[in-house]
């Protein structure tokens, strides 16, 4: 077993924590604005010292409320400024934080709080707090639900107001008795299969974390850059990188308003970016159907060949002069316009949560946005690898953080083991030990790593097709290729014990309007109207033959199924972060899958 590792650029101390960089910006930089409120529709400028005195108030209020050290504080909220204010003040008081997506369902919502024994659940709006009131009676350890966003006085406010008789020493008593090795968050692993785990990472977990990023993007998350985050918080990439930026002086927005994202980044204009690999795809996919519906398809396409090929020269000496005209042409053409969409400040981007590939990695980087594509899993406080500054290999997810070592099994899967991986799960000491052993975390993800350390993620474990012909498939790379083409939103490949793999496919409801006006197809006819339209059938078969060509011949997708409906998270197939649940695609569309193999 091939073993790398990296040794720590930092130390933690025994009392170091996470919340400390909340008083300490407020001692050193108090006028400094880190973070930037929307409020009414205009960015508002909130100072360090503003911060500080804000979560400061909220602390008081949660000791007020008998909160103590470990006792867990559940968070069920879209992405918003309380969110960050809330965290920092449950962790300031040493207690744990325990994110809930604010698009889970009921039965999700209580096994979360249930299993956790949350003491206390801040839900965002009145609708949230009616599903947790229906569940009390099986939760007996919440004694208080408090609403964010309300009429009267918003739990921010309220808090402030009982903390008021509270002794603002206590706060800093509070924070100096914690320990780098105390729990500072629990998270619930979304998953695509089986019941939520519960994840406890420690101050020192997310430290190693914050500092690691640090350390690979030292020009990117630095004071005077910007930060605009509407990930899901409760998601561990939105929340390790939202507090990497403020521990180092970056200026941060929050939202949640995905639709409005353009506008937002024109208002914002931030100098990076978080995002995963299904936002970055959307953005081109987008891009590709508008030139072709304003009948310039070919020149984005030549101005995507262009930036794919000056991205590669990157890597072998430079671009020739032909091809430096080329760029400087599109640049002015095509390039300035996608880089406007991000507000014309954005210069790089960072990409986690699944495989982006060297297709999206190229395209990008050859306009001028590159992405810095990581790989992490909650159970490694986000990152454990990174592309970094000065250090880009297009289409591996990088080489390691400091302070964390790696290895790949001889069955291939990935085995990680440092700073940033956590110890357990929460109450569930079998899992514990079925995913940690010898001191490694078995991640189920399969891997390799090439003579410099960069690490390229196959496939995972669980999700590989074994055919009836005994064929190992790795769906991943035939999904990849299929999500390229404008007109398909998700794909999921299949075949396990069948005679062959097939897919099912899912059209994007934006680009398929644009398709039918093209193909004079009536306005108000839906995908499953023209399911086996035989215009909306070539078009998807042409997409599967490009796939078929990453592959060899008995990997490849012998036949497809065009699915009535996209695959939403309201809906249950994707996860928040936008991946495809496989389980419960399964299930869904069981007869569409067993069509697929049925004899003609």
């Amino acid at each position: 077993m091939r073993e790398f590792s990296v040794p720590a650029s930092f130390t933690v101390e025994e009392h170091d924590n996470v919340a400390s960089a909340v008083y300490d910006h407020e001692r050193q930089n108090p006028d400094h604005v880190v973070f930037q409120r929307l409020v009414d529709g205009t960015w508002q400028d909130v100072t360090c010292r503003q911060a500080a005195q804000q979560i400061r108030a909220v602390a008081q209020g949660l000791i007020a409320e008998g909160v103590q050290p470990g006792d867990r504080v559940a968070l069920l909220s879209s992405t918003r400024y309380e969110w960050v204010i809330l965290d920092y003040a449950i962790l300031s008081i040493g207690a744990v934080t325990v994110p809930i997506y604010e698009t889970s369902s009921p039965e999700q919502v209580r096994w979360v709080l249930e299993d956790s024994g949350a003491v206390l659940v801040f839900v965002e709006i009145e609708a949230h707090a009616l599903m947790v009131k229906q569940l009390l009676s099986e939760l007996p350890a919440l004694r208080k639900i408090a609403i964010i966003e309300s009429s009267a006085p918003t739990a921010l406010d309220e808090l402030a107001e009982a903390g008021s008789t509270v002794d603002p020493a206590e706060v800093d008593q509070r924070l100096a008795a914690i320990k780098s090795a105390d729990p500072a968050t629990l998270i619930y692993t979304s998953g695509t299969t089986g019941r939520p785990k519960g994840c406890q990472l420690t101050h020192s977990n997310l430290l190693y974390e914050t500092r690691g990023a640090t350390d690979c993007f030292p020009t990117l998350l630095r004071k005077g850059e910007r930060l605009l985050v509407f990930l899901p918080l409760a998601h561990v990439l939105a929340r390790a990188l939202s507090m990497t930026a403020f521990a180092n002086g970056v200026t941060i927005g929050y939202t949640s308003d995905i639709k409005n994202l353009v506008p937002m980044f024109g208002q914002f204009k931030p100098t990076v970016i978080v995002s995963v690999p299904r936002v970055f795809e959307k953005v081109y996919n987008t891009a590709e159907m508008n030139a072709q519906d304003s009948g310039k398809g070919a020149i984005f396409a030549q101005a995507v060949q262009t930036a794919v090929a000056w991205s590669k020269a990157q890597d072998t000496g430079g671009p020739g002069l032909m091809l430096r005209a080329k760029h400087a042409l599109f640049d002015r053409l095509v390039y300035t316009k996608l880089r406007a969409a991000t507000g014309g400040n954005c210069r790089a981007s960072i990409s986690g949560g699944a495989p982006l590939g060297a297709r999206l990695g190229h395209f990008y980087r050859g306009i001028g946005l590159t992405i810095y594509e990581g790989y992490g899993l909650t159970e490694t406080s986000a990152a454990i690898t990174a592309n970094r500054i000065g250090e880009l290999k297009v289409g591996t997810v990088g080489k390691l953080l400091p302070g964390n070592s790696m290895a790949v099994a001889n069955d291939g899967e990935l085995l990680v083991k440092g700073g940033v991986v956590f110890g357990g799960y929460w109450r569930n000491e079998k899992a514990t030990n079925e995913a940690i052993v010898n001191g490694w975390f078995h991640t189920g993800d399969l891997a390799k790593v090439d003579d410099e350390g960069f690490l390229s993620i196959v496939g995972r474990k669980k999700e590989i097709i074994v055919t009836a012909g005994g064929k190992n498939v790795a769906p991943a790379v035939l999904e990849d290729q299929l999500r390229a083409h404008p007109l398909i939103s998700q794909a999921m490949a299949v075949g396990d014990q069948k005679p062959f793999v097939a897919a099912l496919i899912a059209i994007d409801p934006e680009a398929f309007e644009i398709w039918k006006q093209h193909h004079s197809k009536a306005p108000t006819a839906s995908v499953g109207d023209l399911i086996d339209d035989p215009d909306l059938t070539r078009e998807i078969d042409s997409a599967v033959e490009q796939a078929n060509q990453a592959v060899s011949k008995a990997e490849a997708i012998r036949k497809f199924r065009i699915l009535p409906v996209d695959f939403t998270v309201l809906t249950g197939e994707l996860t928040p972060t936008l991946k495809v649940k496989r389980n419960v695609v399964a299930e869904k569309f069981a007869a569409d899958i067993e069509a697929l193999y049925a004899k003609n």
